[in-house]
């Protein structure tokens, strides 16, 4: 879709883990949780490293039909994998968690999935703002994905944070 303003990798990354981050300390604030806040963030840096090699496949286009989907996760496991061996040998275990799933992780990564959809919903909410309404039905199916995680702290941060996204200079003041 046409954007009103570009977004690439790093920008994204950097985004979703600020936002991953503050999941994981709502989480453990007020959900009685004991994630670890700087792994979800780092994690959420490297989430979509393959990215660099592969570049950025539209969603509807990935999760187009199963076959897709599997042959797109096996080009950015082979494009992670690339990325991994490029690094000295020395560095390559230090890298791998951050590049692979790994089991001791699965619950950091399910927050670095909800702030991922986070902030693809408030992308779309700032290209609305600013008249783009290409990003119409993306709103709507990512806010639905988004309240379909059932995750507390993600009802917490929609509810208290991302309100202010439609306010202007003058009504956040």
């Amino acid at each position: 879709m046409h954007s009103t303003y570009p977004e690439n990798i790093q920008e994204h990354s950097l985004e979703v883990a600020m936002v991953g981050h503050m999941l994981a300390i709502i989480r453990n604030r007020h959900f009685s949780g004991t994630v670890d806040p700087e792994r979800v963030a780092t994690l959420a840096l490297f989430h979509d490293v393959s990215e660099v090699l592969t570049g950025d496949l539209p969603t509807p286009v990935k999760y187009f039909n199963p076959k897709i989907k599997e042959a797109y996760k096996a080009v950015e496991t082979t494009a992670a994998t690339k990325l991994l061996h490029m690094l000295p040998s020395t560095l390559q275990e230090d890298y791998r968690t951050l590049f692979f799933d790994a089991d001791k992780d699965q619950e950091h990564r399910a927050l670095v999935k909800a702030a991922d959809k986070i902030c693809a919903y408030m992308k779309c909410l700032q290209e609305m703002k600013a008249g783009n309404h290409e990003f119409s039905q993306a709103k709507h199916a990512l806010r639905g994905a988004v309240d379909e995680l059932g995750l507390p702290e993600v009802d917490y941060f929609m509810s208290n944070f991302v309100p202010s996204l439609q306010l202007t200079l003058d009504e956040l003041g």
